[in-house]
């Protein structure tokens, strides 16, 4: 492999890379990953809190409608441990 032909490749690498993180920056500019990572806010749905047992084992407090489900995932299966009415929020 010649000295230029490795220059070639790493030089395509680079190019590549910075069309990734470019990519990146215009979708988070626009909008598009916060709307796909579900931090809009007007979902129904929201991660509220989680938690790391171990390495494997976490537990997730999920908000859905109101209510707040626990969650223990990461086992041999996940396990829903209960659903809770969702804290009422401050306007304070």
């Amino acid at each position: 492999m010649s000295i230029l032909s490795l220059l070639l490749a790493l030089l395509s690498l680079g190019a590549v890379l910075a069309l990734v993180v470019l990519a990146g920056r215009l979708a988070r500019a626009g909008g598009l990953a916060a709307r796909i990572s579900g931090a809009a806010g007007d979902g129904r749905l929201r991660l509220v809190q989680s938690l790391a047992l171990d390495p494997r084992r976490r537990l997730h407090l999920v908000q859905c409608d109101g209510r707040c489900a626990l969650l223990l995932t990461g086992g041999a299966q996940d396990v829903v441990v209960g659903w809770a009415a969702a804290p009422a929020e401050d306007g304070a």
